[in-house]
């Protein structure tokens, strides 16, 4: 019992980094709408300051990091852009639709994750993946977007929130790779330095002040890089280091069901009955999805014992 106990208890760690990550990313859009400050803005500094709290670290372990190559850095390189013009957009389109509309579009990342998958990767979908996948995705819909299923407004929020999801769903893809070169938090300093020059020269273009803030959206950039950057993307980044993508992605989409409860509380916003089916859908899918990812690694292993 004691010898078998240890492995178990080390398989959970992968899916309790994914729900701390979940967490603090529940939070994300709260952060940016205490900021009171252009969305690209609050992402760049979200960004940078997560650069320099986490520098002391990365630089007590560099002995023990992996030297950087371009081979190696190429995808906290690409995940660092992603997530750059990920977060801009996002923040941005909270300026311009609502905040259920901009969450719920920019969720459908796990819709190209599993996409890309199959068609470049040749990963082995099954059907109950595919069933626990639209469960997933139509629960947070009724969560996030019931006024959006019934009068859709495709505006200039909702065009930016869908590409958020392209965006997003290119940091799984990429860190999902990129993390079997470095430990976790190695690779979200990486990322955030990417991320935060990339983030500068957007606010550059758009020409975003980036100065001149009252102190309590200063508190809240800082926050937002200790909650939603440094200990959200850590987790993340961690979790898929275990755990592929296209099951990462798709539980990604409790993150609705957090930010739902969390708004009570802190927002006093109390969901309504379909917001609440919603989220009973959302978890019913996202059980789905992780028992065909079970079953699909019991088959592997069968299959290569057997040969």
């Amino acid at each position: 019992m004691t010898i078998s106990a240890k492995p178990r208890i080390l398989s959970t760690f992968p899916y309790l980094a994914l729900f701390i990550g979940i967490f603090s990313l529940s939070l994300s859009a709260m952060f940016v709408r205490w900021a009171n400050a252009p969305g690209p803005v609050t992402a760049f500094y979200r960004q940078l300051f997560a650069v320099f709290l986490l520098l002391p670290v990365i630089l007590l372990r560099r002995k023990h990091n992996t030297a950087f190559n371009l081979k190696i850095l190429i995808f906290p390189i690409l995940a660092g852009v992603s997530t750059a013009f990920d977060l801009g957009l996002w923040t941005t389109a909270l300026s311009y639709t609502t905040a259920s509309n901009a969450t719920m579009i920019g969720n459908t990342a796990p819709i190209w994750v599993a996409l890309v998958g199959l068609i470049f990767f040749r990963e082995r979908l099954k059907a109950n993946f595919w069933i626990g996948l639209a469960c997933t995705m139509g629960g947070a819909m009724l969560i996030m977007g019931s006024d959006f299923l019934f009068h859709p407004r495709l505006g200039i929020g909702d065009l930016m929130a869908l590409g958020t999801s392209f965006f997003y769903a290119g940091y799984f893809l990429a860190t999902e790779r990129g993390r079997k070169y470095m430990d976790p938090l190695t690779y979200s300093w990486v990322v955030s330095v990417f991320a935060s020059l990339t983030l500068f020269a957007i606010n550059l273009v758009l020409n975003n002040p980036l100065v001149g803030y009252s102190s309590q959206t200063w508190m809240m950039f800082f926050t937002a890089a200790i909650v939603s950057q440094v200990i959200g993307y850590t987790s993340l980044s961690y979790a898929l280091g275990h755990l592929p993508a296209s099951i990462v992605s798709p539980t990604m989409l409790g993150q609705p069901v957090l930010t739902t409860l969390l708004a009570i509380p802190l927002l006093g916003e109390v969901p309504g009955i379909i917001q609440a089916l919603g989220g009973a859908i959302t978890l019913g899918g996202i059980y789905i999805v992780n028992q065909a990812h079970s079953q699909a690694s019991k088959d592997a292993e069968t299959e290569v014992a057997g040969r």
